[in-house]
């Protein structure tokens, strides 16, 4: 039987409960590990220099820029030598450069002109962000993210935009960032994302591609509230049909109700609950269950039988699904809703902006609206009431939180445990500032490691790892948030 016991390091800090460890791992109780703290370093310390590198190479391909413009020329001055017009804008000189560097790299052309454009933008565009990469302060995914979400803003957007991004890198993972910068240059030039928002939605398509060993892959480019809420259905009903048959108990997984969690999900994604991964350790049956299939697997046989048949009548009792929807999170500035493009970006949680059409169309057929309350100046989300009577806390934290409150996951609220950050049974009140969203994966990590969680109030979460070491996670509207006033100093 496994044991477990408590003990705090510092309970002047921590009056809540301590953080839990294995009886044989009593030398980290003190809140320090030095092998791990070391090994930390060292991996920061490679990741600097790689990001480093990085930047070095970026600036290389973008002098193939000038030397295809110096190409370009050259063909030019030689047909008019020649008598003749030089009619290319300058497509063959960037292919013959491009062959030349994929060839040498090993990679194709195509990649290598994509390449050459991000990393002229990059080191033109944005030398703040340019400047953070090569200093190692943000990786290369950071530095695309920004550059990627920036590209068509104006002269005078693209530096304060910059700046608010490289705020958001400082603290978030790249998919975060990705999303944050979104938010905010959407924020900052609302008409021009609209009618690029616009523009890619007359190119929703669907695709096919031919895979090895008797498999296709079907994919489908769509506004993002429409696949988001494609997903979220085939997942509810996936997990209404295996909840219905028998399925393992996880001990492993178990977390106290009292504490703010329901227990184990026997449903759960697998890539959860096991340490195997691939496709034929996510294939093995599941004990004691007459249903041999993962939740991945189930979505991908409702897939089918719906677009083909509409019922998805092999798959389970079809009234499972009668009382089943699908859920997507959708913040609407009260003037964007309105009709006014100055009000800023609608938000689709887990993804960022939305054409602002489609945010008032699903506004429009909502059943119910949440009003959120933001501070002017930081963000932060204040207050949240409805006409219709609710739990205002739960509505609360799921504007506040939107996803999962770990480091750098993006599972959305509904797909979260509500988790006391005190314990109830421990005395933890009920309110916003001892609650907050963890996914289960990263519940389960909070009761039953080393890791501890706080909060420090204004929303923001703090993980403190075993190795002491401390990661602010703040609230998704603040990160992304564009202030009314543009005085704030530049984060690098």
């Amino acid at each position: 039987m496994r044991a477990y016991r408590f003990s705090g390091s510092d309970p002047s800090e921590y009056p809540e409960r301590g953080w839990m460890v294995h009886a044989q791992d009593s030398h980290q109780a003190d809140g320090q590990w030095p092998v791990l703290d070391a090994l930390v370093d060292r991996v920061l310390d490679a990741r600097r220099q790689i990001a480093a590198a990085q930047a070095a190479e970026a600036q290389l391909l973008a002098e193939a820029v000038t030397i295809i413009a110096d190409r370009t020329d050259t063909l030019r001055q030689h047909a008019s030598q020649a008598g003749r017009t030089y009619t290319s804008t300058g497509d063959l000189p960037l292919r013959e450069v491009s062959l030349e560097l994929g060839a040498a790299m090993r990679v194709s052309d195509r990649t290598v002109q994509a390449r050459i454009s991000d990393a002229h933008a990059l080191t033109t565009d944005f030398p703040a962000t340019f400047a953070a990469l090569s200093t190692g302060q943000i990786d290369a995914g950071h530095a695309w993210a920004i550059v990627r979400s920036g590209i068509g803003l104006t002269d005078e957007v693209r530096s304060r935009y910059e700046r608010l991004a490289l705020d958001a890198a400082a603290t978030e993972s790249t998919t975060r960032t990705a999303q944050a910068a979104k938010a905010i240059a959407a924020a900052l030039c609302p008409e021009a994302f609209a009618d690029r928002a616009s523009a890619a939605a007359d190119e929703r398509d669907v695709r096919l591609y031919d895979l090895d060993e008797g498999m296709v892959r079907l994919i489908a480019d769509l506004p993002a509230p429409l696949g988001q809420a494609i997903y979220d259905l085939l997942t509810s009903q996936a997990r209404a049909v295996l909840a219905t048959d028998q399925t393992p108990d996880f001990p492993d997984s178990r977390i106290d109700p009292a504490d703010g969690g329901a227990g184990p999900d026997p449903a759960e994604d697998p890539d959860t609950l096991r340490l195997e991964t691939g496709p034929r350790a996510a294939a093995e049956p599941r004990p004691g269950a007459t249903d041999a299939r993962t939740l991945a697997q189930v979505r991908a046989d409702l897939f089918c039988e719906l677009l083909l048949t509409g019922i998805p009548s092999s798959c389970g009792d079809g009234d499972l699904f009668a009382h089943i929807t699908a859920q997507i999170q959708v913040t609407v500035p009260a003037l964007t809703l309105a009709g006014d493009p100055s009000g800023g970006p609608a938000l689709l949680t887990g993804h960022g902006p939305i054409d602002p059409d489609i945010a008032r169309r699903l506004a429009g057929l909502a059943p119910g609206w949440d009003r959120v309350f933001t501070d002017p100046y930081s963000g932060e989300v204040l207050a949240v009431d409805r006409y219709r009577p609710s739990a205002p806390i739960k509505r609360y934290l799921a504007a506040r939180d939107e996803r999962c409150r770990a480091p750098a996951c993006t599972r959305p609220v509904h797909r979260c445990d509500c988790d006391h950050t005190v314990a109830a049974s421990d005395g933890g009140p009920t309110d916003a500032e001892n609650l907050a969203h963890f996914c289960r994966r990263h519940h389960t990590d909070k009761h039953q490691t080393a890791w501890r969680v706080r909060q420090l109030g204004r929303g923001i979460i703090e993980w403190i790892g075993p190795t002491g070491r401390r990661y602010a996670d703040p609230p998704p509207a603040v990160v992304r948030f564009v202030p009314l006033i543009d005085d704030s100093p530049p984060p690098f």
